[in-house]
């Protein structure tokens, strides 16, 4: 990509009484403005840039096909002014990111772009605002972190992997495990198993549900891409393949599931990198037909 087929801007953004550093990429002069705009929610404690300049590198490759993208701090964050707050209070952010990129860029209607808790913040938003213009999520290993759905994970994708292994069980036999290992799986086992039992599974966790309900009444389109080598990409199949709130949402007709074996959670692998951003794009470009 040539430094003139995109041009950054840096713009503020007015919150509630404070101010989102923005940087805007859009295509250089060469390019034609598509209609549809990009905003990528920043979850966690992070900046706009991204691990390993994840979102620097999404918006710029995003923008140099003729997607307008916007990458902000949220409040308390970064450059941005005001007290920092959970993923689960980002919804004025995300309203305040989506009306700047309409009013600088001109286009009708936009995607949300989120990795981890900054998926789930898109889809509390989707719960919350029900905005008509945002026309599709793009949803990365969505968090819905417990202790429980935590354990749950270890038991399954590493425990059980490691008993299955005869030389566990040889090093086991030499005295070679730590207690402290044992002591691990047992205690996991029993977070696993205990919470489930004391609690009904729809009343475990409160933010997963209410995703859950953003998800369900979500009308555009929905792209979840899953990272194979991920332990919040396990827990968020875990949950919603038992919990009720997430029954049948995976399978619905405006969802595309992408599973990207070997990816880690940011996707830091340059093949991966890659592989997500053309899958960004080709979707992006089928959401923007359907909004037409």
């Amino acid at each position: 990509m040539s430094a003139s087929s995109i041009a950054e801007t840096p713009v503020w953004i007015p919150c509630d009484g404070e101010d989102l550093l923005g940087i805007l990429a859009k295509p250089g002069p060469d390019h034609t403005l598509r209609g549809l705009g990009v905003v990528i929610v920043v979850g966690g404690p992070q900046v706009r840039v991204g691990s390993h300049r994840q979102f620097v590198e999404l918006a710029r490759s995003l923008a140099g096909q003729g997607w307008p993208v916007l990458r902000f701090d949220v409040r308390g964050m970064g450059d941005s002014t005001g007290a920092p707050r959970s993923f689960e209070q980002l919804t004025p952010d995300i309203a305040a990111a989506i009306s700047t990129m309409r009013a600088q860029c001109g286009v009708r209607q936009v995607v949300l772009w989120g990795l981890c808790d900054g998926a789930s913040a898109a889809l509390l938003h989707a719960a919350e605002a029900q905005d008509p213009t945002v026309a599709g999520l793009c949803l990365l290993n969505p968090w819905v972190r417990s202790e429980a759905s935590l354990a749950r994970a270890h038991v399954k994708h590493y425990y059980l992997q490691r008993l299955m292994q005869p030389s566990f069980w040889r090093k086991l036999l030499r005295g070679g495990v730590a207690g402290e290992a044992i002591k691990g799986l047992v205690g996991n086992m029993r977070m696993a198993l205990g919470a489930t039992r004391a609690q009904p599974v729809a009343q475990q966790q409160d933010f997963p549900i209410r995703m859950a309900q953003g998800w369900r009444g979500f009308r555009g389109g929905v792209l979840l891409v899953l990272s194979g080598d991920d332990y919040t990409a396990k827990e968020f199949i875990d949950t919603a393949s038992r919990h009720p709130a997430w029954a049948g949402l995976l399978t619905q007709r405006n969802v595309q599931r992408a599973d990207l074996a070997g990816a880690d959670h940011t996707f830091s692998g340059h093949d991966q990198r890659v592989a997500l951003e053309r899958l960004t794009a080709n979707w992006l470009a089928q959401v923007e037909r359907a909004a037409a």
